[in-house]
């Protein structure tokens, strides 16, 4: 429903061939880097003769201006990963190429992953507070849902970004905006020693550090230096609607997702205050079909007469399950490392907690004297994001491939099944999450599993051409996650406090008042 979308924002990654899949771990900590098969690996030229470049290397000229870490991107991933780096003492600067605040193209769902991923302290600038949904196919079938306890908030995301970076300063780390990075370079006559990473700036400055995190959006030039990979790219279109008060109040506390007329598109409606944000998302290569997808959403709401403050667009892109998440003393988070969840898109929460993990193991990373330690602490980040993250996005992409051939499926079964609703409220407040209630719950993973059949995805690709490979699908049953840590175990969806469902035989033109 929402994303981290570019921050410093280059061209489109390159997708590198031959790249090798990344080795799966179940133990995040504690590492031996020699005794793991690495397929995250570095790119032969660097690896030649590592150590006794080390050894023969010049040492750095302690009096330069040498960070510990910097962080390239000034996003949700990039702010909590400055944050994290901070907090444990490191020396850390953060690079926005934008001044700040800045719009970003983001629905601003804050659901119980991201609130819980916030610095201590944190207060979320809150426009609403969704106590309800409105399910509707392609304009269809509305169905209004509605709970006790709040589902998820509402934010914008220039405030939001803005306190997520004060924060970070807070803690110590010094930020620069105006500052675009054009490449970072780990080997050449710009850098000192292999201890140390070059950040080339646009204007032909050159930064050091002992560890880059990228957190630079989408088209991330930190994501391309590492090799990042992508599977699944999908275009979002989203205007900003101011609407008069008697407007604002049909939809207060109240959201609306219409699944869409392509498969894998669906729109939203998101209030807050006297604005509505609203919003479609389809696979690119679609653009003619989601622009009139969102003129016929925005009209059949009767909003066509309001003229929007921002119409903006954005592309998505999720990593491939071999995609690497580092190179060298080179971290990927957020966006960057094509971080979000494949069915709905969501990525802030994505950036948050890949932002965190990327700040921690960089700190380790900064303190390694060799290319040894260092392989191993950015191997460990990287199993670190698969035990949690990444068993997440397998779901999510099993849980797309369906939604794409049959939304009309999803939309009874979300609407019409209490344990169904129940479990949609539980993963939006952050008190479970889908890849642990699809392992743990034994009627989830059976309806999963059955629907799988019956998409025919045994050859390990989606309906739309999408990747879900067998590894995942492995990987997300009760046996291949068994140790991954990160996800938290689910008693069933059962009995979920406040989720009685109202019908509705209105459609979205006349909304259910809340």
């Amino acid at each position: 429903m929402s994303s981290e979308h570019a921050e410093n924002a280059g061209p489109e990654h390159n997708e590198p061939e031959g790249a090798a899949p990344e080795a799966a771990r179940t133990e995040p900590e504690g590492a031996d880097a020699e005794a793991v098969e690495s397929t995250d690996a570095e790119p032969a030229h660097l690896q030649d003769d590592a150590a006794s470049d080390e050894a023969s290397a010049p040492a750095a000229d302690e009096s330069a201006d040498l960070w510990d870490v910097v962080v390239v991107g000034a996003g949700p991933a990039g702010a909590s990963a400055a944050y994290a780096a901070a907090v444990a003492g490191r020396r850390v600067l953060l690079l926005e190429k934008s001044e700040l605040p800045r719009y970003k193209t983001c629905g601003g769902g804050i659901i119980g992953p991201s609130r819980d991923s916030l610095p201590p302290g944190f207060e979320l600038p809150l426009q609403d507070r969704v106590h309800a949904v409105t399910f509707s196919l392609d304009g269809r079938f509305a169905r209004t849902r509605r709970s006790r306890r709040m589902l998820f908030g509402l934010i914008n995301r220039p405030e939001f970004d803005a306190q997520l970076v004060e924060h970070a300063q807070k803690a110590g780390a010094e930020l620069r905006t105006g500052a675009t990075v054009t490449r970072v370079e780990q080997h050449g006559p710009a850098v000192p020693d292999r201890r140390t990473v070059a950040v080339v700036l646009a204007d032909g400055e050159t930064v050091l550090a002992r560890a880059v995190v990228g957190a630079d959006g989408s088209a991330s030039r930190i994501g391309a230096h590492v090799g990042v990979k992508l599977g699944q790219v999908d275009l979002g279109l989203e205007a900003e609607i101011p609407v008069p008060p008697s407007v604002a109040e049909d939809w207060k506390g109240r959201v609306l997702i219409d699944w869409g007329p392509m498969p894998g598109s669906y729109g939203w409606v998101f209030p807050k205050g006297d604005t509505l944000t609203v919003g479609v998302i389809s696979a690119r290569g679609e653009g003619a079909a989601t622009k009139r997808y969102m003129e016929d959403f925005v009209a059949r709401l009767g909003l066509a007469g309001f003229e929007p403050t921002i119409s903006s667009g954005h592309l998505t892109r999720c990593r491939t399950d071999d995609s690497p998440l580092s190179r060298g003393r080179v971290l990927v988070c957020g966006d960057a490392a094509g971080l979000l969840e494949p069915w709905t898109r969501e990525g802030i929460s994505y950036a948050l907690r890949s932002g965190r993990l990327a700040g921690e193991w960089a700190v380790r990373v900064a303190e390694s004297n060799d290319a040894v330690d260092a392989r191993r602490q950015a191997l460990n980040y990287a199993f670190a994001i698969k035990a949690g993250l990444g068993v997440e996005m397998a779901v999510g992409r099993r849980m797309l491939a369906v939604f794409e051939r049959r939304p009309g499926l999803l939309h009874a079964t979300i609407t019409g099944l209490r344990p169904a609703w129940n479990a949609f409220a539980d993963i939006t407040r952050g008190s479970a999450t889908l890849g642990a209630m699809v392992r743990s719950n034994g009627m989830a993973r059976r309806a999963l599993e059955l629907l799988d059949k019956r998409m025919d995805t045994s050859s390990g690709v989606g309906p739309a051409g999408r990747g879900v490979s067998p590894r995942e699908r492995a990987a997300t049953g009760p046996e291949g996650a068994e140790g991954l840590e990160g996800a938290e175990g689910v008693e069933g969806a059962e009995g979920t406090e406040g989720t009685e469902g109202a019908a509705g035989t209105g459609t979205p033109e006349a909304p259910e008042k809340v």
